[in-house]
């Protein structure tokens, strides 16, 4: 966690959450100190920032936010690696559960927080992540930034969720910011083409369809009431290449000053 020095505005600071934390939070509080000491050029003011990871030095663990990540139903898919236990997906709405009920609430007891400032990030199955916690009704966020997500995922079972979310009256305003990497479509990057994996990496682009299915979920939220929705596809990047520039987006949709609370 990260907390600014200095005193808190009267409403309590902003909040990033943001999931597969040990990836991530080292570049997200560098990109949050450097921004905010510089907001006449950046719009950005301080806040606090939570990353939510897992008890590994590894960048990610894959078998636990596999299940943690997903939406239900979920299903079994086959182990990792060779005597390894089974992938099971599914579990998001319990995590989702448990950020609400148990994070917020202990982020709360650590800094004063703005309720009406709360932002969640994912990227990837955390990107499905955000966008199911949107879709799903959640009122603890009202800023949601999806990187690269995988809305593919499992016969696209989000895409149903986001048609009972756009079905739903709202009595409150939502800001979504959406994010893809150029070569996460038909085209991967020059230096991925010639190798002994461009096949494979090109069958998996193809079913992901993460450029497209980005483009067409922006567009339809877009025009939806009382949601303001950026998508932004950034040239030369690939799923993962793209990640620190998400991480910098996601701290100014957070911190942005002056933002219609």
């Amino acid at each position: 966690m990260h907390r600014p020095a200095g005193e808190p505005p009267p409403e309590g600071w902003p909040l990033l959450v943001i999931t597969d934390g040990n990836a991530m939070i080292a570049t997200a509080v560098d990109a949050l100190r450097v921004q905010s000491s510089y907001p006449m050029g950046t719009h950005v003011g301080p806040g606090v920032i939570a990353a939510i990871g897992y008890p590994t030095d590894d960048a990610y663990d894959p078998l636990r936010r596999s299940f943690d990540l997903s939406p239900p139903p979920g299903r079994s898919y086959p182990p990792f690696s060779e005597g390894g236990p089974a992938v099971r997906t599914g579990g998001a709405q319990r995590f989702l559960d448990v950020i609400e009920a148990e994070v917020l609430p202990f982020l709360g007891g650590l800094a004063p927080i703005d309720p009406a400032r709360r932002t969640l990030f994912g990227h990837s199955f955390g990107g499905l992540f955000a966008l199911h916690a949107l879709f799903s009704g959640c009122q603890a966020f009202s800023r949601y930034v999806a990187a690269s997500p995988t809305i593919y995922w499992e016969d696209g079972g989000l895409l149903e969720s986001e048609r009972r979310f756009a079905a739903t009256p709202r009595d409150r305003d939502v800001v979504i910011h959406l994010s893809v990497g150029e070569y996460e479509g038909e085209t991967l990057a020059p230096f991925q083409y010639g190798r002994e994996d461009t096949e494979t990496r090109l069958s998996g682009a193809r079913t992901a369809r993460t450029l497209q299915l980005t483009r067409e979920m922006a567009a339809r939220l877009s025009a939806l009431p009382r949601t303001r929705v950026a998508c932004e596809i950034y040239p030369g990047e690939t799923h993962m290449t793209m990640l620190p520039i998400a991480v910098s987006r996601a701290v100014r949709t957070a911190f942005e000053i002056d933002a219609v609370r």
